[in-house]
C-alpha cells in the first residue's frame, strides 16, 4: 500500500498541483522557490496537525479572490459561490497482498475486486454559510473603521489583507474525508465521501504516518555542539517505547541500581556537614528532621546530555565536533532516519501504519559531490527493509528533495519528479521525467542518449534558466570569458531589468552538432532561452577560400546537422544571407518540432562575415576578427605551429591559420592567458566573433 499521487490546491505556490510518487524513492527536484518545501509543509500540517494553517499559507491568487469578495460588498447567490479552500488529496493504491483491516470496514468506499484505490482528503475551507458570516463581520468592521476615520485629513483605507489575516480562523474549517476513487486511475470523485471525524474508533495514524527530516537540521561543529550525542538519547527513548532490546535495557537498569547504592554512600560523605546542620533545626527532639542525599539515576534521562558520540582516529577518541559538517550532516541524517523508523514501528499495542511516508529535505547540505553520490546511491538499500514490528511488515515510501545535480546524476531517471513554475508566478507543476518518452516517439535512440547524457554529464541542466550549446572544446573553454567580456564592455540594460550574463543561471553544454536531441527536453522543463552555437561546416570545397572571396562556385553545402535541422536548408549561399531574426525558433507542442519565430526562445548562431571575410569555423572567425592580437602575442608550439603563425603575419589568412592549430583546447587557454586587463576589464586585446556576440546579447535580454 502506498501513496500513488498527491494533489494540492491553493497552498502557497501549489495552486493546482499534482505529483505522482514511486513506490519507493521519489526524487523531487527544481530550482529555488518552486514549492518543494511547501509540499513537505502541507503534508505535515494536514496529516500530523503539528501547526495551524496560516493566512500566508493561502495561495496569493486565492487571497486576492477572497479580498475581492469582501470588496464587492454584496454576497453572491449560493449557486454561484465557489467554495474557497486549501485541499490535499492522497490517492493511495493497494493490492491483494495488503492488509485492509484498517480501511476495509471504515473508509474504503468501494469493495469491488476491480478497485485498488482509496483517497484521503483534507480541506481547510470556507463554506457558503461561513462566507455569509464573513461578509457580515467584514461590513461591521469596515463601518467601525470608517467611523473612526471621519474628519481626518488623511483617512486610512481599510486593510482587507490585515483583516483576513486576523479573522480567517473563525470562518475556515478543517475537514478530513475518505473520498470515492475512480477505479481506473484513482481520480477522486469529490461528490462521494465520508467524514472521517464522524467514524467512531477510526484512527488516521493507523492508515498513514508522515515523518520528515527538514533542511534546517541542528548540525554544527562548534566547540559546544553535541548534535549526534543528543540524538543517541532520542534513539534510546524510541527503542524503549517500542519495547526493543529488552535484555540490554534490563541490564542497563540493573547496573544503574547498583550505581545508585554506591553513589548514595559517597554522597553521605560529601554532604555530611550540611546534613548534620540540618538535623539541628526544628523538631521537638534533636535529629528529628533528617535529610539524606541519595542517587536516583533515571535510565530515561541519563543518556540526555550524558552521552557523547566520539570519532576514533589513530586509537584516539575525538569529540564529534572535530569532524566536518558534511560527515556530521550525513551521520545526523542516518541517526534521524533510525529514530523515525523506530517511531514508525509504534508500540506493541499499535502496529505500524499501513502507509509510512518519509520526506528528506536537501540531504546535500554541507557535503561535497562524492558524499552526495554516496548518499543517493545507498539510500534505497538503507530503507529497503521498511518497517518491521512484531511480525508486521510495512514498506517505507520516501521523498527526497534536492538542488544537487550530483544527487540527480546518480539517480534512476524514472524516479525524478521535476517542479517548475507555470502559468504565472503563483503556481507550479510537477512533471514525471518518465513522461519524456511521449515526446520521443519513434526516437528511442534519442531518449536513451538523453538519459545517459543528463545523468552522467549534465544533470545541472535541470536547475538552469537558460543554456548555451557549443560544439567543441574551444568554445566551451572560451565562452565564460566571452560572457564576462560582453558584460564588461557592453553593460546590461538595468533600466529595463536586464541582468548581466554572469548573474543569470546559464548552463554551458558541449553537444557537438546534436542540439535537436535536447529540444523536447528543454521545452519539457520550461527553459527560458536556448542559444545554439555551431559551425558553418562547408563540405567538399573545390579550392582554397580567399580572404576577399569565400565561394569558389555556387552550390556549396553545409554538413552541420544542427543547421540543417533548424534552417531546413543546407545551401551555404542562402545560409549566409539569413538575418538574426531568421535564426530564432520556438517549440511547437502540436507538431513536436520547432518553427521559425522572430520572438522565439531558441536562437541558432553560426559564422557571419567578419568584414569582407566569411569564416567557416570558430577558429577561422576568431582569427579573422583578431588579426592584431594574433600577430602581437606569443603562442606556444603546443597550441599552434610557429611557422603558421609567421605566415599569418604576412598573408593574414585566417583559414590557413585555423588549419594549423595543433590543440584547440591549448589554443583556447592561451588566448585567455594572453589577454590584457585593467581595473574594469578582465579580457582585453581581442574581440568576440560577431556571430557569438549577437547570440550572447540576445541570450542576456
Amino acid at each position: 500500500m502506498f501513496v500513488k499521487r498527491i494533489t494540492v490546491d491553493n497552498f502557497r505556490l501549489l495552486k493546482n498541483f499534482s505529483i505522482d510518487l514511486q513506490e519507493e524513492l521519489s526524487l523531487v527536484i527544481g530550482k529555488n522557490n518552486v514549492g518543494k518545501t511547501s509540499l513537505l509543509v502541507v503534508l505535515d500540517k494536514f496529516i500530523n496537525g503539528t501547526s495551524e494553517i496560516s493566512y500566508n499559507d493561502f495561495n496569493l491568487d486565492m487571497q486576492k479572490e477572497l479580498e475581492n469578495l469582501l470588496a464587492s460588498g454584496v454576497p453572491v447567490a449560493e449557486m454561484s459561490y465557489s467554495e474557497k479552500a486549501i485541499r490535499l488529496r492522497l490517492i493511495c493504491k493497494y493490492d491483494e497482498n495488503d492488509d485492509l483491516s484498517n480501511i476495509g470496514n471504515t473508509i474504503l468506499m468501494d469493495l469491488d475486486d476491480e478497485n485498488c484505490f482509496f483517497v484521503l482528503g483534507f480541506d481547510y475551507s470556507l463554506s457558503y454559510q461561513g462566507y455569509l458570516a464573513l461578509i457580515d463581520d467584514y461590513k461591521e468592521k469596515l463601518a467601525s473603521h470608517n467611523q473612526k476615520q471621519e474628519g481626518k485629513d488623511n483617512p486610512e483605507e481599510f486593510d482587507k489583507h490585515a483583516y483576513m489575516s486576523e479573522v480567517y480562523k473563525s470562518f475556515f474549517k478543517l475537514s478530513r474525508k475518505s473520498i470515492a476513487a475512480n477505479k481506473v486511475d484513482g481520480t477522486p470523485i469529490e461528490t462521494e465521501y465520508i467524514d472521517i471525524f464522524k467514524i467512531q474508533g477510526f484512527r488516521l495514524d493507523d492508515v498513514i504516518a508522515f515523518k520528515y527530516i527538514g533542511a534546517r537540521r541542528n548540525v554544527d561543529n562548534a566547540e559546544v555542539g553535541n548534535t549526534l550525542s543528543a540524538q543517541s538519547s532520542e534513539i534510546y527513548k524510541t527503542q524503549e517505547e517500542n519495547d526493543e532490546g529488552v535484555e540490554a535495557k534490563e541490564e542497563f537498569i540493573k547496573h544503574l541500581k547498583e550505581t545508585d547504592e554506591k553513589l548514595t554512600t559517597i554522597y553521605g560523605k560529601i554532604f555530611k556537614d550540611i546534613i548534620e546542620k540540618v538535623s539541628t533545626l526544628g523538631g521537638l527532639v534533636k535529629k528529628e528532621s533528617l535529610i539524606k542525599v541519595v542517587s536516583t539515576l533515571q535510565h530515561r534521562e541519563l543518556l540526555r546530555g550524558n552521552t557523547t558520540v566520539v570519532y576514533s582516529h589513530d586509537n584516539t577518541d575525538l569529540p564529534e565536533t572535530y569532524n566536518g559538517l558534511g560527515y556530521m550532516n550525513l551521520i545526523s541524517i542516518l541517526f534521524e532516519i533510525d529514530i523515525i523508523v523506530r517511531k514508525l514501528k509504534r508500540t506493541k499495542h499499535h502496529s505500524p501504519a499501513d502507509i509510512n511516508l518519509l520526506f528528506i529535505e536537501e540531504p546535500e547540505a554541507h557535503t561535497h559531490p562524492q558524499m552526495q553520490y554516496i548518499f543517493i546511491k545507498n539510500i534505497k538499500s538503507l530503507l529497503q527493509d521498511g518497517i518491521e514490528s512484531d511480525g508486521v511488515h510495512r514498506p517505507l515510501q520516501y521523498i527526497v528533495s534536492t538542488h544537487s545535480a550530483h544527487i540527480v546524476a546518480d539517480s534512476d531517471f524514472d524516479d525524478i519528479k521535476y517542479l517548475r513554475k507555470e502559468n504565472g508566478i503563483n503556481s507550479v507543476v510537477a512533471k514525471n521525467i518518465s513522461e519524456l518518452s511521449k515526446l520521443y516517439v519513434n526516437k528511442d535512440g534519442y531518449l536513451k542518449f538523453l538519459k545517459q547524457y543528463l545523468t552522467i554529464n549534465r544533470s545541472e541542466l535541470f536547475f538552469a534558466d537558460k543554456a548555451i550549446f557549443v560544439e567543441g572544446d574551444t568554445e566551451r573553454i572560451l565562452m565564460p570569458a566571452m560572457m564576462r567580456k560582453l558584460d564588461e564592455e557592453n553593460p546590461a540594460d538595468t533600466e529595463h531589468d536586464e541582468m548581466s550574463l554572469l548573474s543569470q543561471n546559464v548552463s554551458l553544454i558541449e553537444v557537438g552538432a546534436h542540439a535537436e536531441i535536447f529540444e523536447p527536453f528543454f521545452n519539457f522543463i520550461g527553459l527560458k532561452k536556448l542559444l545554439v552555437v555551431t559551425d558553418l561546416d562547408i563540405c567538399n570545397p573545390n579550392e582554397h577560400y580567399k580572404k576577399d572571396r569565400y565561394f569558389a562556385d555556387t552550390g556549396q553545402k553545409t554538413s552541420n546537422t544542427a543547421i540543417k535541422h533548424y534552417m531546413k536548408i543546407d545551401d551555404v549561399e542562402q545560409l549566409i544571407t539569413k538575418t538574426v531574426n531568421d535564426k530564432r525558433f520556438k517549440w511547437n507542442d502540436t507538431a513536436r518540432d520547432i518553427n521559425q519565430d522572430a520572438n522565439g526562445n531558441i536562437m541558432l548562431c553560426y559564422q557571419v562575415k567578419e568584414g569582407a571575410y566569411q569564416p567557416r569555423s570558430f577558429e577561422d572567425a576568431f582569427y579573422a576578427a583578431n588579426e592584431t592580437f594574433m600577430c602581437t602575442k606569443t603562442f606556444t608550439d603546443a597550441a599552434i605551429k610557429e611557422s603558421a603563425l609567421e605566415s599569418f603575419k604576412e598573408d593574414k589568412d585566417p583559414y590557413k591559420l585555423a588549419d594549423n592549430v595543433k590543440s584547440k583546447a591549448s589554443m583556447a587557454f592561451e588566448i585567455i592567458m594572453q589577454s590584457d586587463s585593467d581595473d574594469a576589464h578582465t579580457f582585453l586585446g581581442w574581440n568576440i566573433p560577431k556571430y557569438i556576440k549577437e547570440g550572447l546579447i540576445w541570450l542576456r535580454k
